[in-house]
């Protein structure tokens, strides 16, 4: 495949609308779905980067693209420069671009020294930079993304410095590590944003296009990156209010054209219908157990059926795995976190839980 150059794609765009990296969520389905409805990048979920280095399970089970999956960035997790530096050369001939996530704030992801934990290690991140950078081709997009940290001061001081390490831009998610759902801190957005030359992405309360407008006017971010917001509407960028019923229509295609598991195809729609259903209908369509259940729940409701190959692709045929082997290959799937993931799947909070890490 051949890359999509990232810096031009902010040098084209006055900003450039982005879905963001969302555990089990920003998987290849949705971002083709995403890409329909004017978004102009996406992230892979959070990918730890030992076991995609050791496992060739973890790297069938955690990346697939397509041919049309472009611009696309591959976002690890990582806690030593090897790890990262593997993982960027295993995953850079299937993508455009590779994301160092130095913003999850979850306990178990800090206690085992990733996500947020590396801002105390600004070192370790500007190494992981430099030796991708060194590694691969210099089209190739290296980035990080990063939290606010308590001064904005400190906050420039690690921004100037990954850029200074060969950062091609960064993503700033504008609350601390302790801060969850306290508002955005849009001021120092701006002021971390004029004190680079690299593009910087914003991140967090992106809701609406209309939102993401006001924001970038507001601190000259070069691009807008939303989670919540995209879950809940797909068609956000394109103008859209609520989820429109034909993308709904195009989810149940692509979704089942791909073979997705029940739970992602049933929990997308739970999100996507949110601001759709009544509360009665919600009440039903979050009880439903197959995918017949809820192809029956849409056709009664707004005669939405699965059309049988109307997306155009294949699980069979158009899906593309990272089958390159690695030097490291241990037939191991290292801090593999699917089972963590697993674990919070029975848990009545989980859409919520998940959905609210992002913004």
């Amino acid at each position: 495949m051949v890359n999509v150059d990232i810096l031009e794609l902010f040098h084209e765009n006055d900003f450039v609308k982005i879905c963001a990296p969302m555990v089990r969520y920003s998987k290849l389905p949705f971002r083709i779905l995403a890409r329909k409805y004017g978004c102009d990048l996406c992230f892979t979920p959070m990918i730890m980067a030992d076991s995609f280095v050791q496992s060739a399970k973890a790297r069938s089970n955690e990346f697939t693209t397509c041919i049309d999956d472009k611009p696309l960035i591959v976002q690890f997790a990582a806690n030593t420069v090897s790890d990262f530096v593997s993982a960027a050369e295993l995953v850079a001939p299937y993508s455009d671009g590779v994301d160092l996530n130095c913003g999850c704030p979850q306990r178990w992801a800090m206690k085992d020294g990733y996500g947020a934990q590396l801002l105390t290690q600004p070192e370790t991140i500007r190494d992981m930079v430099r030796q991708v950078r060194n590694r691969v081709s210099d089209r190739y997009s290296v980035s990080v993304k990063i939290r606010l940290l308590d001064e904005d001061r400190k906050t420039i001081e690690l921004a100037r410095s990954l850029e200074v390490a060969g950062a091609s831009f960064l993503t700033l998610h504008a609350r601390t590590v302790h801060e969850r759902h306290s508002p955005i801190h849009a001021d120092s957005l701006r002021e971390v944003c004029q004190s680079l030359r690299v593009p910087l992405v914003a991140n967090g309360d992106i809701k609406t296009l209309e939102g993401a407008k006001v924001l970038h006017a507001n601190t000259g971010c070069k691009g807008m990156m939303a989670a919540r917001g995209m879950l809940t509407n797909p068609a956000m960028f394109s103008g859209y209010k609520t989820t429109p019923l034909s993308c709904v229509q195009d989810w149940v295609n692509v979704s089942l054209d791909l073979g997705v598991i029940f739970n992602c195809f049933h929990h997308h729609l739970v999100f996507m219908l949110e601001h759709v259903l009544p509360k009665e209908g919600k009440r039903i369509f979050n009880t439903l157990k197959t995918k017949s259940a809820v192809l029956d729940f849409l056709h009664e409701n707004y005669e939405i059926s699965y059309v049988p190959g109307s997306s155009g692709l294949s699980a069979q045929s158009d899906v593309i795995v990272c089958d390159k082997s690695s030097d490291r290959e241990e037939n191991s799937v290292g801090s593999f976190f699917t089972s963590a993931v697993q674990k919070c799947e029975v848990q009545d909070e989980i859409l919520d839980s998940l959905g609210g890490l992002y913004d």
